[in-house]
């Protein structure tokens, strides 16, 4: 009992943690149009090949599905599988965490 409710907290977690990068990425996203509209930003992906990421994208929505995606097969992994699967996980939110606070503050200047 003390693990299944461990990881419902953990779950609990990666649940609030990814509404709020949702958030933070449909506000970066609008920024970035803006900034092409502008014929600024002019990049290939956010991240790079080696970031751990599948997704390739100039907007941060799709990295978030991918995460979102990731925390959803976690969720029907068994305790052991899941514990090997969540440390990728939160590398990726960390990293697109820290991404998108740097870029929030680069615009801001």
């Amino acid at each position: 009992m003390n693990k299944e409710r461990s990881l419902d907290s953990v779950h609990q977690q990666l649940q609030e943690t990814l509404q709020t990068l949702y958030r933070k990425a449909v506000d970066a996203d609008q920024i970035l149009d803006q900034l092409q509209h502008q014929q600024q930003g002019k990049f290939a992906a956010i991240f790079a090949d080696d970031s751990g990421f599948s997704t390739r994208s100039k907007r941060f929505g799709p990295y978030v599905e991918e995460i979102a995606a990731d925390w959803q097969a976690l969720k029907q992994l068994n305790d052991e599988e899941a514990k090997q699967a969540l440390m990728p996980l939160v590398k990726k939110i960390e990293l697109a965490l820290s991404t998108l606070q740097q870029f929030v503050s680069s615009v801001k200047k």
